[in-house]
């Protein structure tokens, strides 16, 4: 059986959710972050980032890590794409061109969307948003978030969802980047048809669950 390490609050949250779409067994091992260890309890965090027996997992020392046989894949994005080319079925690409476009849109994902989105949840996680610094950090993350939402919008005003108008691992890991900027006041009303999409890739029940296992862990 596969192992996922890592908590809930973290990236694993990904390929938890694509693993909970496919109704998938796995071994799931709770590693938190290192830098979170004064606020959980040993019993919450037997084993963390900075543990010598995860670092045998993976050097870098960052979840989630897949172990699967001889595999041992240690970035989220990675591990949902193969999860999902391997066993995924209908989430996962059928033919070389979707699976092209499953790429794309990951890719989009991780370098055009994920680190402004997360730097805007960062600034209004810490209060950030009270202050004019803050404020203009969070205009220059939405900024940048702009272009890549306008191509997307444009995309999902016509079709319903990434690759073949069905939910697939592309939705998921875009709808997981994206997350990160829910937490901007006004930016997602500005692109409707994104706004809607995300909303429904995160109410289906493998979402839904994952979430609840997220909300349940320590902040």
């Amino acid at each position: 059986m596969p192992t996922l390490y890592g908590v809930f609050r973290s990236r694993a949250s990904r390929p938890i959710w694509l693993l909970y779409e496919l109704d998938e067994a796995f071994e799931h091992v709770p590693v938190i972050q290192a830098y979170r260890l004064a606020q959980a309890s040993a019993h919450d965090a037997p084993l963390n980032t900075a543990s010598p027996a995860f670092l045998k997992v993976n050097p870098q020392g960052q979840i989630p890590a897949w172990v699967e046989g001889d595999l041992v894949l240690t970035e989220s994005l990675s591990i949902t794409n193969h999860i999902a080319r391997t066993r995924g079925g209908a989430l996962g690409p059928k033919t070389p061109a979707e699976a092209a476009l499953t790429d794309q849109w990951t890719l989009l994902a991780v370098t055009a969307i994920e680190t402004p989105a997360l730097e805007i949840l960062n600034v209004v996680g810490a209060g950030g948003d009270k202050t004019p610094e803050g404020q203009a950090a969070i205009s220059i993350c939405a900024e940048k978030l702009r272009r890549p939402l306008k191509r997307l919008e444009a995309h999902l005003a016509a079709h319903s969802h990434l690759v073949a108008d069905r939910f697939t691992v592309a939705d998921l890991n875009l709808a997981e980047c994206l997350r990160y900027a829910q937490s901007h006041p006004t930016l997602l009303a500005e692109f409707p048809a994104v706004k809607a999409w995300l909303e429904a890739c995160q109410s289906r029940a493998a979402f839904q669950r994952m979430w609840a296992g997220r909300m349940a862990e320590p902040a």
